[in-house]
């Protein structure tokens, strides 16, 4: 079928395509009666204005990107509703790219993005975000970083406090009783887990206790495979702490593989609640992010840059709340 175009609607309506532009754009003086027309001859012809050309005339699309590491990851998936939600109440599309944690695959796709000529991105770094901030700024694109703890002045960030939220969860472990701990976490070099690490471990300076610290991937078979090692360290730690949601349930995992009963025989704890839709019955103790506030405040500051000629780059910090519930108990004596 033929695309019906701006000069199809003219035709029916007996006016000029200037005129039908003015009434789509409401871009300029219409008498009552001619807009009127105009309207029913969009309607009886099913137009739908190009929105990429009007964008490329007004130098916006509309368009914005959504780039982050792991969409199968609930937390992301729920990051990603809230920049949708908020990019729509706004009259923009959200287009949806996964890295799956690769810096190649994420420079692939800002070139990408950029000659999509999207009006803006956010991004999830695979790593440091140096590169990707770096190509960015040669493209011209604005940014936001999310989720992400990024060590560059000039780029704007909203994350949640990484490092206060896991100083909350030892300092409940250890008013439980709790004085041999290990860390399950990701890959070192991951900003969210170098937070997540100072902040439990700092909480617990000074104090006679016993911290390991393991590292591997964000998938939940290396924080079972972790929790494998974990058991086996001297003296055996008593609360295990996973630094998100999917080692979380390789964690989980990994115990009931074991035999090993949570929380009579050992503590498990993780930063990033899981979505009720994947648990039956809430169960572990966690630091829960706000990851919808955090998917709407970052799309909200990336509009603000579009329209702020002179906009100074902002980070967003948001809180974190610590969630106690059945998974920890004080050390089985």
């Amino acid at each position: 079928m033929r695309r019906v175009t701006i000069k199809d609607v003219a035709a029916q309506a007996g006016v000029t395509d200037m005129t039908v532009s003015r009434v789509v754009n409401a871009s300029g003086p219409v008498s009552e009666k001619v807009r009127l027309r105009v309207e029913a001859a969009i309607n009886d012809l099913g137009y739908i204005p190009n929105q990429l050309a009007r964008g490329l005339r007004l130098k916006r699309t509309n368009t914005l990107a959504l780039v982050v590491s792991d969409v199968t990851n609930p937390f992301f998936t729920t990051v990603a509703r809230g920049v949708e939600d908020a990019a729509s109440d706004a009259g923009n599309l959200v287009l949806l790219c996964n890295t799956d944690e690769s810096e190649k695959e994420e420079l692939r796709y800002v070139e990408m993005l950029a000659q999509q000529r999207v009006d803006g991105m956010l991004l999830v770094p695979a790593r440091s975000g140096q590169a990707a901030h770096d190509l960015v700024n040669r493209l011209g694109m604005p940014m936001v970083v999310i989720d992400r703890h990024v060590r560059l002045r000039e780029q704007s960030v909203v994350r949640c406090d990484s490092y206060g939220g896991a100083a909350s969860m030892a300092k409940h472990l250890f008013d439980l009783g709790h004085r041999h701990f290990c860390i399950v976490a990701g890959p070192t070099g991951m900003t969210t887990s170098d937070d997540r690490i100072a902040g439990f471990v700092n909480a617990l300076d000074g104090l006679d206790v016993k911290v390991h610290v393991l590292h591997g991937g964000y998938l939940p078979e290396s924080g079972s495979e972790m929790v494998t090692r974990a058991v086996a360290l001297e003296p055996r730690p008593t609360a295990l702490f996973a630094s998100n949601n999917f080692l979380t349930i390789g964690a989980l995992q990994g115990l009931n593989a074991l035999g090993i009963k949570v929380p009579e025989e050992i503590t498990l704890t993780g930063f990033d609640d899981l979505p009720p839709s994947l648990v039956t019955a809430p169960f572990l103790t966690v630091v829960d992010q706000p990851a919808y506030q955090m998917g709407r405040q970052a799309v909200e500051l990336l509009l603000k840059q579009l329209d702020t000629p002179d906009f100074q780059p902002t980070e967003i910090v948001l809180p974190t709340e610590l969630i106690v519930r059945k998974s920890s108990a004080p050390p089985a004596d």
